[in-house]
Parts: C-alpha cells; structure tokens; sequence
C-alpha cells in the first residue's frame, strides 16, 4: 500500500554493533539516520508542526522558520515541502554547508549567519543565539510559524515514542542509554520512556570535553566537532532526575570513532553519532556496568551532510 513520505518518519531499525566494538557487553543503535531528512531531527519537526496545525498556530500555506544547525532544517524542509508550507531556516555560517545544500535542495530558504566566536566546523553557542535571533526577526517579518525547537515540548514526546520502539526492538534486557545533547529532546524522550519501564536503566547523555555544562562544570573549550550538540548550555527542559553521571568525548575520540563506525560497521554517519558510540563502548568498559551489559545510544544523523 502506497505511503506518504511522512510514514517514512520513525520506526527506525535497532542494529548490533559488533565489529567496531568486540566488547565487554553489547553496544545497540538506534538507526535514525535513515529517515527521509536524514536524522534524528525529523520526529520533531513532525511533531511540533502537527501539533502547531492541530491548535491553530500554523494555518494552512503559512511560512515557517527556524534556527537549525542543518538536522532540525533538513527535517523541517521535509515535512514543509511534505505539508505545503514555505520554509526559511538560519544556521550559523560555521554548519556544514552540506547541510544548507540539501536544505535548499528540499525547496527551503537558508539564511546564514556569521559566526561570533566560533570557526568552520565548531560552532560555539553564541553563535547559535545569533542564528537564533536571527530567525525570531524572520518570524515576526515573514508573518511566520516560528518553530523555537529548544522550547518545543513535543520534541520530547516525539522521542517518548522513539523509547518505546527501542524497548519493542530490543532482544533482552538494557542496562543503559547514551546520548549527546543538544535541545535535549532526543535524550530527555528517550530516557523518561526506558526508566519509566526499566528503573534500573542508567542514563547519560554525552557531552564535549571542555564543555560539559550538565555535569556542573564551567565551559573551558566552547568550540568542539559536535555539530547540532553540545552547545555549553543546560536546555529549557532539562530534568536532571534522567541523567545518572555524565560521559565526555574529545575531538580526537569523535574522528576515530567516525572512522571505525565507517570502515569496520559500513554505517557512514555523522560525528555526534561517532560521539554516542564511543560513550557506550567507554562505558562498557569503565566497570560502571556488568561486563554482559547492554548500551543503547542513537546513530543521530548521516555523514553525508558534512
């Protein structure tokens, strides 16, 4: 039976990554790249955009525009194009401009914004405000649905369901979830959904050496690989009850692990996916967990928007 592009969003495909780790434990992934927008993003524009459509917010043919680092836009360009809705996104001069490119390939408006302390590749979060701004004034010029991702609660009830699916997929039981960080909402969905039916789950987002604002310690090193994560700042709707201890990634880490994730697993995805594998198969091997546990994390994106 035929199906709309927007059936395409979700029910992602739980994979066993055993070669680029050979343990102790059992590392799975959450194929997310693998949606139509090409990242975890895509649950999130759909759902806030529904949501807006459903309560009025987002009438029929009005524009809509957002502040993305390329995921959440590529998403957001997808479902528009999808729903009938122009699209205008900012993102930070710094993004991969592989990531406007496709944008603008799915019929969006990309607006760059220069970078205020950041460089090619490493966007700080002042550089994000700026986008950000920048996408507040386009709103309110535009006459425009102004998405405000950070903000968005349907975000996390997006993931909620993603959580659900990882708990229907998985061959036995988890011990633990791994996650970068980023508006939160894939982390915070996703670990509210395993620890409300497994308690014992430990949960730990992923954050860049040096810019580690949820484990309490100050931003010493704000330009790091993690595009779209990572920002140095503690999101709106952070609930510190799902997070058990912190895990930490050096750029070093990110490039290795993106390397073996494409060369040892065939998976081309992007660093902050790199990032969450290498957390899972760290802690793995901390002594954190029993040495026959199980990790789940999320493979966030494609590497071919870099």
């Amino acid at each position: 039976m035929p199906v709309s592009v927007l059936d395409l969003i979700g029910n992602t495909p739980l994979i066993e990554l055993t070669r680029c780790h050979d343990g102790p434990g059992r590392i799975l992934a959450k194929a997310e790249f693998l949606m139509p927008g090409g990242s975890v993003k895509d649950r999130a524009a759909l759902a806030i955009l529904r949501a807006a459509r459903a309560d009025g917010r987002l009438q029929p043919g009005m524009p809509v525009v957002e502040m993305t680092s390329g995921n959440m836009g590529a998403g957001l360009a997808v479902v528009c194009a999808a729903l009938g809705h122009p699209f205008i996104a900012t993102m930070s001069a710094g993004n991969s401009a592989a990531r406007a490119r496709m944008m603008e390939g799915l019929g969006a408006r990309v607006v760059l914004v220069p970078q205020v302390d950041g460089a090619p590749g490493q966007v700080t979060g002042a550089d994000v405000t700026a986008a950000a701004d920048e996408a507040q004034r386009l709103a309110k010029s535009e006459s425009a649905f102004y998405v405000d991702q950070f903000n968005a609660t349907e975000g996390i009830a997006a993931h909620e369901i993603t959580g659900a699916e990882i708990l229907a997929q998985a061959d036995g039981p988890l011990d633990a979830f791994v996650a970068a960080v980023g508006t939160g909402s894939t982390y915070l969905g996703i670990a509210k959904a395993l620890k409300a039916a497994k308690p014992g789950i430990l949960c730990a987002p992923v954050e860049p050496e040096g810019s580690e604002p949820l484990a309490g310690k100050p931003v010493v090193k704000a330009r790091h690989m993690l595009q779209g994560t990572g920002y140095g700042t503690v999101p709106p709707h952070w609930d510190a009850a799902l997070m058990d201890f912190g895990l930490t990634v050096t750029d070093e880490d990110v490039i290795d692990w993106h390397r073996r994730l494409a060369t040892q697993e065939g998976l081309y995805v992007g660093f902050s996916a790199a990032a969450n594998v290498c957390a899972a198969s760290r802690l793995l091997a901390s002594g954190r967990v029993a040495r026959d546990a199980t990790v789940v994390t999320v493979l966030c994106d494609t590497g071919l928007k870099y």
